[in-house]
């Protein structure tokens, strides 16, 4: 089994492996098999930033043999630079998740970190399949233990909101696997990827795909109009729920812009880009207009995850290497800081239970340490220089204002909003006096929760001071992708 299968299939097996204990009396052993099944997935991915050739577009680390004989189905995985750190990103994430859940979740312990496993190993899966049906199982089989996760461990709406997120993703993947099927017959039976990036297809055809692929990943991202699904399942989720569905599930449909959309059909994304710039320019002004009277700290971060990725929609649709490359930038940076945005929310929510900004304030007079953790990831949040939210929104400004000003100004302008209600939300929650009885009483951060902080700080800062490790990995991938969508498939 290779470097990629390890990493896609280790920690579905520690997953199932603690579905089978499934039993609250060896909770505390359930706890350290996750975490040690969470850091060896993390380990066995290492290697593939390690032996990452650089200065190439082709796929790396590549596995494939036959699955489905009959209808041409294979086994087929293997990264490039446009996926190689959306797998490093996903195996990280799952090791904080799981250290942040310790002495939370109390009830179907093995489950909660079986279904979290399970999730990290499908959704690498997603970012690694190079087979149109392997990708759709992968992508569809992610929604499961996220269903199961919400519904189980989540807030009082938590059912409402588990059935609102699986029928809004659901039915917007269905179109997909029309045009996956579309795909096959035109490129003569197969379901590689790969292949079909080399297709001529009619100008018709083309807008059908991409209308198709538009329809399941911009509701994944999620884009403006279907983003209203997001803010009540970000509030109803438990709290590792959001970090993995912020840091990493939003990141499948934006993911699928670039595997799918626009390397199989250039001429329509071409054709259609002033929509997707459009769409994606309410969503980082509009959106964060209403992210600015929220009263609930899950639902403002919620709201500005969707202004964020706005700015990967609009890196991607204006087709230069800065915007492109800013958008994978901007893709990782919000796993870093949406992740600890979430994460330290949960800190509060697990000593008041309450989510809405009016019950805090001063909680720097007896949280301290924990206040400086989340003054760093607001300034993140922001965009401040020498963080990981500056650097791929500062590279789609940029490459926007290269291909049109007025877009650029307005990308620009969203950064104002951006820092308006992160601020505000910070003020009203951390500073000045000591709001009331509850925030009186606060403890500080304990060890556990100082050290999954103090990762996701150190990744944050990383990625802010030293961006060219992540830039490099991706520059053969994202001039080859433009490459292709630069050459007409109008036969």
């Amino acid at each position: 089994m290779g470097l990629l299968s390890l990493a896609i299939w280790v920690p579905i097996a520690f997953g199932v492996l603690l579905l089978a204990i499934g039993r609250d009396d060896r909770a505390n052993m359930v706890r350290w098999i996750a975490l040690v099944g969470s850091l060896v997935s993390f380990l066995v991915t290492i290697p593939l930033y390690t032996r990452f050739q650089l200065g190439t577009a082709a796929m790396q680390f590549v596995e494939k043999f036959s699955w489905i004989q009959r209808f041409n189905v294979s086994y087929h995985v293997g990264v490039d630079g446009l996926s190689l750190w959306l797998v490093l990103l996903t195996a990280f994430i799952t090791v904080i998740v799981v250290i942040s859940a310790w002495e939370v979740i109390t009830e179907r312990v093995s489950q909660y970190f079986g279904a979290f496993l399970i999730l990290s190993g499908l959704m690498i899966g997603v970012f690694s399949a190079l087979d149109g049906i392997l990708f759709y199982v992968f992508f569809e089989a992610t929604l499961i233990p996220m269903y199961l996760i919400i519904g189980i461990w989540g807030g009082p709406n938590k059912i409402y909101a588990a059935f609102k997120f699986f029928l809004y993703t659901l039915l917007g993947s269905l179109l997909m696997l029309v045009a996956l099927i579309y795909l096959y017959n035109k490129s003569g039976g197969s379901f590689d990827i790969l292949t079909w990036h080399k297709l001529p297809l009619e100008s018709g055809a083309q807008s059908f795909l991409f209308f198709a692929f538009f329809a399941a990943f911009a509701v994944k991202v999620p884009m403006f109009p279907v983003h209203t699904w997001l803010p009540d399942v970000h509030v109803e989720a438990p709290t590792g729920g959001s970090a993995v569905l912020a840091a990493i599930m939003l990141k499948l449909g934006a993911y699928g812009f670039l595997r799918f959309s626009m390397p199989i059909a250039p001429d329509a994304s071409r054709e259609w880009a002033w929509l997707m710039i459009g769409l994606s320019l309410i969503a980082v002004i509009y959106v964060g207009l209403v992210a600015l009277v929220q009263q609930d700290m899950k639902k403002l971060v919620a709201y500005s995850s969707v202004a964020h990725m706005g700015f990967v929609t609009l890196g991607f649709f204006i087709f230069n290497e800065l915007g492109v490359s800013g958008g994978i930038v901007q893709m990782i940076a919000h796993g870093f800081v949406s992740g600890a945005m979430f994460l330290g929310i949960g800190v509060l929510y697990d000593r008041v239970h309450s989510r809405q900004i009016a019950d805090y304030g001063g909680v720097v007079n007896t949280m301290p340490k924990f206040a400086a953790f989340a003054l760093l990831f607001a300034m993140a949040n922001c965009g401040l220089p020498g963080t990981a939210g500056f650097v791929g929104e500062w590279m789609v400004i940029l490459g926007a204002v290269k291909a049109n000003f007025w877009v650029g100004f307005g990308a620009a302008t969203a950064l104002i909003f951006g820092a308006a209600y992160t601020l505000w939300m910070y003020k009203r929650v951390y500073l000045g006096p000591v709001g009331n009885d509850h925030v009186k009483e606060l403890k500080d951060i304990n060890a556990r929760e100082f050290l999954m902080l103090s990762l996701l700080a150190i990744a944050v800062l990383w990625m802010g001071l030293f961006p060219k490790p992540f830039t490099d990995v991706m520059d053969a991938s994202v001039v080859d992708l433009l490459r292709h969508v630069a050459a007409s498939k109008l036969p």
